[in-house]
C-alpha cells in the first residue's frame, strides 16, 4: 500500500500528509490534488491496491469515513491521531518504530498545506 500511495503522489494525484496502516484498517491525511476529487483520491488508493493484489478477494469496504480538516489545530491533532495508532494500539513503543507509517518514513510525505501553518 505505501507503494500505492507513493505512486499516486508522484503523479501528483495528491499529497499525503499522514498515514498510517494498521493491521486491520489505515488512517491517512492527504489533500487531493485541484483537479481530483477526494472520491477519486480514494479510488487510485483502492484500486491501486486491488491491482496490485491480484485478488478476487474483497478487501475494501465500500465506502470509507471523511472528516475535512478545519484549522492548524485540527490539522496537527489529525496528524498527530495517526502517527500514535500503533503506539495506542500497543504495536509498538514509539512510532517511528513502527514501518508502515509516515513516523518512520517522513521523507516520503508532503509538507504541511500553506493555509494550516500557524
Amino acid at each position: 500500500m505505501v507503494e500505492v500511495l507513493q505512486t499516486n503522489r508522484a503523479k501528483n494525484r495528491m499529497q499525503i500528509h499522514a498515514f498510517v496502516l494498521m493491521p486491520d484498517h489505515m488512517h491517512l491525511l492527504l489533500t487531493p490534488a485541484p483537479d481530483v476529487s477526494l472520491e477519486k483520491s480514494m479510488q487510485f488508493l483502492k484500486g491501486g491496491y486491488s491491482f496490485l493484489l491480484k485478488s478476487k478477494l474483497a478487501v475494501w469496504e465500500r465506502s470509507y469515513r471523511e472528516r475535512r480538516i478545519i484549522d492548524a489545530a485540527d490539522y496537527i491533532a489529525a496528524k498527530q491521531y495517526i502517527e500514535k495508532n500503533p503506539v495506542e494500539a500497543r504495536i509498538v513503543e514509539t512510532a517511528e518504530e513502527f514501518e508502515y507509517s509516515s513516523s518512520a518514513r517522513d521523507h516520503l510525505i508532503d509538507p504541511t498545506p500553506p493555509w494550516f501553518l500557524t
